[in-house]
């Protein structure tokens, strides 16, 4: 007999299939996050305060004991492999020296997948995949969708340290900014949903390129704004 949290998933994943594309996005998915560190903790642990099911994966997915006891009944801690097959949308907050092995690994459970892109390249810890995405004319949206093919990349929640955002989500007045960019209309309109679940607002800054207006070392970078200051700062359309 199916428990209590699998009935749920069901139930959120068919009312998602059964609402208009456009209500979408409001609906509470299942979310699977890769890396359960900083950001994907946080922001993992956002999306279960709003109401979403998330698997949080790790290498070790005893480790996580602790962080899904503490979140409740939605949360549960997994593999990699279990968290693209729970997810209808996943976050991968991860070193990006693993970007490679996942996308190696999880190919076929990747082909489709609404993937929130939150890693940073720095050269200290990741060598010379940040000295790649720095060379890519496209920015570092191109280097993941590089290594991650197939996947529906958003690049989003990578434009801040983990402690902004865990300070500003669900703020009074004017919500926090927060910049995404991606190719797929369908992917976009679940990562704003996804953004906006978590207590902030999306700013959509344009395609997956566009992602390195906001990169690290960006002058977009960083930004602890509201969502019309930001569009102002990246001359988007009020």
């Amino acid at each position: 007999m199916a428990s209590d949290l699998t009935r749920r998933t069901l139930l959120a994943a068919g009312a998602a299939l059964a609402l208009p594309a456009r209500a979408q996005p409001s609906d509470r998915i299942p979310v699977g996050v890769i890396g359960a560190g900083n950001i994907g903790g946080t922001i993992g642990g956002l999306w279960v305060k709003a109401g979403h099911p998330v698997l949080f994966a790790s290498r070790h997915p005893e480790d996580l004991a602790g962080l899904v006891a503490g979140l409740g009944p939605l949360a549960r801690a997994g593999s990699v492999a279990e968290a693209l097959a729970f997810g209808e949308a996943v976050l991968i907050a991860v070193p990006y020296r693993a970007y490679p092995e996942i996308g190696r690994e999880h190919a076929a459970a990747l082909k489709g997948k609404i993937v929130l892109d939150a890693g940073n390249a720095t050269k200290a810890r990741d060598g010379d995949l940040a000295a790649e995405a720095e060379a890519e004319a496209s920015g570092i949206g191109a280097v993941s969708a590089k290594y991650l093919p197939g996947a529906r990349l958003v690049r989003v929640f990578n434009a801040a340290n983990y402690r902004v955002f865990q300070k500003n989500a669900h703020r009074e007045g004017a919500r926090m900014a927060v910049p995404l960019a991606g190719d797929d209309p369908r992917a976009v309109a679940v990562a704003e949903g996804l953004v906006r679940d978590a207590g902030f607002d999306p700013v959509v800054v344009g395609p997956l390129d566009a992602a390195r207006r906001f990169a690290m070392g960006s002058p977009g970078f960083g930004l602890d704004v509201t969502a019309p200051e930001a569009r102002k700062a990246f001359g988007l359309a009020p």
